[in-house]
C-alpha cells in the first residue's frame, strides 16, 4: 500500500475525480466516489430529503455528500423562469458520495469512509493512478462584455433603479479563453496568492470548477445557522493598509448602502427559517483582508424553527443574495432576462451536507469552469444609485485578477 505522501501525489497526477475544499487549518480532499447524484429541480427535493437520515454517525470523519448547485438550478428551485441564454452547455448540478477522505494539515491524514468495499485498496491504487489527457491553455481572453456593452447594461438597471423596480443588482460579467488545464496545478497555484476560506476544486472526467470563495453562505450545526454576507470591495496598493481601507468602508456612503441593504435581506432570509426573535447580528461591517484586496463583511446567525428541512433552508437561501440584488426575486426576473449568457456554476453554491443534517454551503464567486476546451471565469459587482459604470467595470477586473494571473504563470 502506497504512503499518504505517495498516494497523493499520484492522486493528484492522475485523472481521477476529486474534489478538494478548503477548511480553517488545511485542506479535505475527498475521492473514491461510491454516488454521483445529477440534481435536477424534479429530483432535488427527494435528494436533500433522504440524505439526512439523522442516525448516530459511527464514522467520526465524515458521512454525506459533496457537490455543487448551479445558479440556474436554484432559479428552478424556487419557481424564477429561465429565458432562453448563451450558454456553454455546461448546465449541471452533481452531488458525491466519498469513500475515502485525506485531510492536509500539519501532516496528511487518509480515511475510509466506509468498511466495506468492492475493491481492495491496494488493487484500487493499482488501478486508477494513469493519466492520457493532454494540457494546454491561451493566455489571452475574450471579455463577454466589452466597457460600452457594460454601460447600456448598466443603464438600463439604473433605470430600473429610479423607478423603483429594484435597490441594487449584480451584472455578470465573463472572461473566456481556450484551454485545457491541469486543475489541481492550477488550484494549488491559486492557494497561493488568494487563500480564501471558502475556496474549493472539483476534477471530473468531462469538467473541472475551481473557486476562491470568500463567502460562506449556509454553516449549519444542530440547530444553528450562520450566514455572512460581503458586500464592498477595494482594491489594495501600496498606498492602502488595513485601517485605510476600515476608514474608507466607513465613510463612504455608497459601500455603506450597499452592504446595508444586504444584510436587511440576509436577515429577511433567515427569518422565513428560524424562531422568531431568534436572528441576530454578531458582527457588523468588519474588514477582511485578502491579497488583491479588502471586503466588508457582516455575521448574521439564528436559531433554526423546529423540524425545518433541508430543502426548506436551501430554498429560504439560494441563491445568495450578495451576488444577485435586492430585492431577491424581481431582481432575479430582471437579471435573468437582461443577461444575455447563462451563470451556469455562478452564483450557485458548493458544499457538504452530512447525514446528520449539519451543512456547509458557500457562494461560488471568483471561479473558473473549464469544459470542452473552454475556459470561464465568472464575476460580477453592484450597482445602486451612486455607482458608475466604468468604476463597476473595473472592480470585476479586480475581483478576475487572481485567477486571471495563474494563466500568466
Amino acid at each position: 500500500m502506497l504512503n499518504n505522501k505517495d498516494y497523493l501525489e499520484r492522486l493528484f497526477d492522475s485523472e481521477k475525480p476529486l474534489i478538494i475544499y478548503r477548511v480553517i487549518n488545511g485542506f479535505d480532499i475527498y475521492t473514491d466516489f461510491s454516488k454521483k447524484i445529477k440534481l435536477t429541480k424534479k429530483n432535488a427535493k427527494t435528494f436533500f430529503e433522504k440524505s439526512v437520515t439523522k442516525k448516530n454517525n459511527k464514522n467520526k470523519y465524515f458521512d454525506g455528500y459533496v457537490g455543487f448547485l448551479s445558479y440556474e438550478l436554484q432559479c428552478k428551485i424556487i419557481n424564477i423562469k429561465l429565458p432562453k441564454q448563451k450558454s456553454n452547455g455546461f448546465k449541471d448540478s452533481y452531488f458525491y458520495k466519498p469513500q475515502t477522505i485525506i485531510k492536509i494539515r500539519k501532516n496528511i491524514q487518509r480515511f475510509r469512509t466506509q468498511i466495506h468495499s468492492t475493491l481492495s485498496h491496494t488493487n484500487r491504487e493499482k488501478d486508477i493512478f494513469t493519466s492520457n489527457k493532454k494540457y494546454f491553455y491561451d493566455k489571452r481572453f475574450k471579455v463577454n462584455l466589452s466597457l460600452e456593452q457594460y454601460k447600456k447594461l448598466f443603464n438600463n438597471f439604473s433605470k430600473k433603479i429610479r423607478e423603483g423596480k429594484t435597490y441594487q443588482i449584480k451584472i455578470c460579467q465573463k472572461y473566456r479563453n481556450k484551454s485545457n488545464i491541469d486543475a489541481v496545478q492550477f488550484f494549488w497555484k491559486l492557494m497561493k496568492v488568494n487563500t480564501s476560506p471558502e475556496s474549493f476544486m472539483i476534477r471530473d472526467k468531462n469538467y473541472s470548477i475551481i473557486s476562491c470563495s470568500p463567502e460562506t453562505l449556509i454553516n449549519k450545526k444542530n440547530d444553528f445557522i450562520t450566514t455572512k454576507p460581503i458586500a464592498g470591495t477595494l482594491r489594495k496598493s501600496k498606498k492602502t493598509s488595513l485601517s485605510f481601507a476600515k476608514k474608507f468602508f466607513s465613510k463612504n456612503l455608497k459601500e455603506s448602502k450597499e452592504h446595508n441593504m444586504i444584510v436587511d435581506m440576509e436577515r429577511n432570509d433567515l427569518s422565513k427559517i428560524c424562531k422568531v426573535g431568534s436572528v441576530y447580528i454578531k458582527d457588523l461591517k468588519l474588514v477582511e483582508e485578502y491579497k488583491d484586496l479588502y471586503h466588508y463583511v457582516t455575521t448574521i446567525k439564528g436559531k433554526l424553527k423546529k423540524n425545518i428541512s433541508i430543502y426548506e433552508i436551501i430554498k429560504a437561501m439560494m441563491p445568495g443574495g450578495s451576488v444577485i440584488g435586492c430585492p431577491k426575486i424581481s431582481t432575479l426576473n430582471l437579471l435573468n432576462h437582461q443577461e444575455k449568457d447563462s451563470r451556469n456554476i455562478y452564483t450557485g453554491s458548493f458544499g457538504y451536507i452530512k447525514s446528520n443534517g449539519d451543512m456547509r454551503f458557500n457562494i461560488i464567486i471568483r471561479s473558473l469552469l473549464n469544459y470542452k476546451n473552454i475556459s470561464e471565469i465568472a464575476v460580477a459587482c453592484g450597482v445602486i444609485l451612486g455607482s458608475t459604470a466604468s468604476n463597476e467595470y473595473n472592480e470585476n477586473y479586480i475581483k478576475a485578477k487572481s485567477i486571471l494571473d495563474i494563466f500568466k504563470s
